[in-house]
């Protein structure tokens, strides 16, 4: 399991470089999700009202530490489900990994201040059990929750929500793209079957497989956001969801024009409260901002393009951050930003804990 790690194209990924982008990839969505977080439910008008005309774009203009919230949480959860599995096959038992991740996401109910259903299996503890910082409610999805709280383990072809396509799939899916030896069909279905645990509308399975794709198509060295985008729109196509192609067609389309204003943003993409919605402006927000120099620079106005507009601002900016993480790694990030999130150090230990299981 760790050694050679390979992307989906088959090429090596330099095992440096590689935990140089989940570290990137998990904090720059933490970074997004805790800027978002302050005004997910404002709306633009609000948004400036409260920080100035351009809104809100840097952690200086809040309190600090700014707090992580249920995005980050899941998104940290399906890392301990990963790592558990990758756990057990490297010492050569086999372990369902579905069934592994249902398990890390009851526990993240338990954070939550909920029981879990009797009839769920026993959920033995791990380290992330133990993190305070997780132990916050912040407005998490109904859907998440409802579909947990049944106790029954819901799939693709037995979902547990089955008319329900808002985003919490796709804000906890990125971690399915940092497997780095495992090839895109594979990720892709992990990252639907992990997806159907809670949600069962078809733009809610398949924009989290293809987000959790193309942030695996980031992870090679020379990796193009162009190209993965490009190729995510192919992916969305083949998934046979109309509304999801629709979506991130526009987002190419948008990101090609110059000085899109946000409210133009969301008449075209949404505002990012389902699925296809919050990919696709969190796509958008990383691709516009490709011309804005140095990394450091596309790290910031993406941030401010994912933030301040009529929506659900935490889960679009996680994504762009995610995104943007996977293709530049940390030297993307801000290192002030990074100090400002309340839960920056269990973050980093869960990337390291990835990292131990897939490149040692």
């Amino acid at each position: 399991m760790k050694e050679s790690p390979e992307s989906s194209t088959g090429a090596t990924v330099d095992a440096a470089k590689f935990r140089n982008k989940v570290h990137g990839c998990l904090l720059g969505g933490a970074i997004g999700d805790a800027l978002g977080y302050t005004v997910e439910f404002d709306s633009l008008e609000g948004i400036r009202s409260r920080y100035g005309a351009l809104g809100l774009t840097s952690f200086d203009q809040l309190d600090v530490p700014a707090r992580i919230s249920d995005d980050t949480q899941m998104t940290l959860y399906t890392v301990d489900g990963l790592v558990e599995v990758l756990q057990w096959a490297n010492d050569g038992v086999g372990a369902d990994e579905t069934a592994c991740l249902w398990l890390a996401y009851l526990r993240w109910l338990k954070t939550q201040g909920l029981q879990v259903p009797d009839n769920a299996p026993f959920q033995p503890d791990r380290w992330i059990d133990s993190q305070e910082v997780l132990h916050h409610r912040r407005a998490p999805g109904n859907a998440c929750l409802s579909g947990l709280l049944t106790g029954e383990m819901g799939t693709r072809f037995r979902p547990v929500n089955p008319d329900s396509n808002t985003c919490g799939t796709v804000m906890r899916s990125a971690p399915f793209g940092l497997l780095p030896y495992v090839a895109g069909d594979v990720i892709y279905r992990f990252s639907t079957d992990g997806a159907a645990l809670t949600h069962g509308h078809p733009s809610a399975l398949h924009s989290a497989a293809v987000f959790s794709t193309l942030i695996h198509d980031l992870l090679p060295e020379g990796a193009s956001l162009e190209a993965a985008a490009t190729q995510a729109v192919s992916r969305a196509a083949a998934g046979n969801v109309p509304e999801l192609s629709a979506r991130l067609e526009a987002a190419l389309a948008l990101a090609a024009e110059q000085d899109v204003r946000p409210e133009r943003m969301t008449e075209v993409l949404g505002e990012g409260w389902v699925a296809e919605e919050a990919l696709a402006i969190g796509l958008y927000a990383a691709l516009s901002s490709l011309d804005a120099g140095t990394p450091l620079a596309q790290f910031r106005k993406a941030m401010a393009v994912a933030v301040n507009h009529d929506g659900d601002s935490d889960s679009t900016a996680s994504v762009a951050g995610n995104i943007l993480g996977a293709l530049y790694g940390v030297e993307a990030l801000p290192q002030e930003w990074v100090e400002a999130i309340d839960a920056r150090e269990t973050v980093a230990k869960m990337a390291e804990a990835l990292i131990a299981v897939t490149v040692g």
